[in-house]
């Protein structure tokens, strides 16, 4: 089975590793001393106070690599436009795209029914290009959980978890997710498949459209953020309005707000996704973990006052941080409704 994880970062080299041990013929997409490093040493994942190391293809040129089965994008979700084009020579008839990112991907309404059948987000998937260029239909639905780190170049931490629940976009257990299901188990991973992959990408979404955003604006950890009256009542507020859209297009949520902010709060003195970008001065992941939500509001013509108020600041404070252009806003961006 030929596997392909463009973006081997963090995430993406910690699932190189497992892959390759279990015997999968696995190829690295990256750049830089990262790159650079695991050319030289192998790839290194420290898990469980032992040392795993292989040596994978690795490159930053995918036209090296041909056709594959599965490619599993590891990037932040801003990022895949800008590589449609570079990933084209991965893609064969039977190629499935495997989208492990945070928020909502670019083929959500694929096979979704309703009126929204078919549709794009601009806030994801401007101009629609990863629908037409990527196609929904080699999707492969799939939520990350564990969490991981690059502990130096080359070299990845492990630091909890190992579920990655994935999905066909419309339900249906394939023989493909069958099979990468089997492939993540052979590894020492769960992906569990799930016929309902739409409601656990917003179970996910639902803490970090709210604890992302404020944790950037606060430099507050999640144990804070939860604790804390003011940011816990804020959280509440986006996730109540998060969840009215979310329930308009069928989804159902398996566990209360209260829980699931207890779960955040749990996880102790951790700074999110969107700090630790703020403070490392990369692009944060404000599109797909918070206006796609607003966008998906407008379509619903849902009132969404806690999260616009919390949308405006924090692209205010990547544009002071020189993290985002201040061109006017998206159509997505737009007023709430009265």
């Amino acid at each position: 089975m030929k596997i392909c994880i463009y973006g081997a970062g963090a995430i993406g080299g910690y699932l190189g590793v497992q892959f390759a041990r279990a015997g999968a013929d696995v190829s690295l997409v990256a750049r830089g001393a990262h790159l650079a490093a695991m050319r030289a040493n192998g790839l290194k994942l420290l898990i469980d106070d032992e040392e795993r190391v292989v040596h994978p293809r690795c490159t930053d040129n995918p036209a090296e690599l041909g056709h594959q089965d599965f490619v599993i994008i590891c990037l932040k979700a801003h990022s895949i436009t800008g590589v449609i084009e570079t990933m084209q020579p991965l893609l064969g008839p039977h190629t499935r795209i495997v989208t492990a990112v945070n928020g909502i991907p670019y083929w959500y309404f694929y096979k979704h029914g309703g009126r929204y059948e078919g549709s794009t987000l601009e806030s994801i998937d401007p101009g629609g290009r990863q629908w037409h260029e990527l196609g929904p239909q080699r999707a492969i639905g799939c939520i990350v959980y564990p969490a991981t780190e690059i502990e130096a170049p080359g070299v990845i931490r492990h630091v909890y978890g190992n579920r990655f629940p994935i999905g066909e976009p419309s339900g249906e257990k394939s023989p493909d997710v069958e099979r990468l299901s089997a492939l993540f188990t052979e590894a020492g991973m769960q992906a569990p498949v799930l016929e309902r992959i739409h409601d656990e990408i917003w179970l996910k979404l639902w803490g970090n459209v709210c604890l992302n955003p404020i944790s950037a604006l606060t430099h507050a950890t999640l144990d804070v953020i939860c604790s804390d009256p003011a940011t816990r009542a804020l959280s509440k507020a986006i996730m109540q309005e998060t969840q009215t859209i979310a329930e308009k297009f069928d989804v159902r949520f398996r566990v209360d707000i209260e829980r699931r902010i207890e779960g955040a709060r749990k996880v102790g003195a951790h700074k999110t996704s969107m700090l630790q970008d703020l403070e490392r001065g990369r692009p944060m992941e404000i599109d797909p973990l918070v206006s796609v939500v607003q966008e998906m509001g407008r379509l619903t013509q849902t009132p969404t006052p806690a999260l616009d108020t919390v949308l405006a600041l924090i692209v205010q404070r990547a544009q002071i941080a020189g993290l985002r252009d201040a061109s006017p806003p998206a159509k997505a961006n737009a007023p709430a409704f009265a």
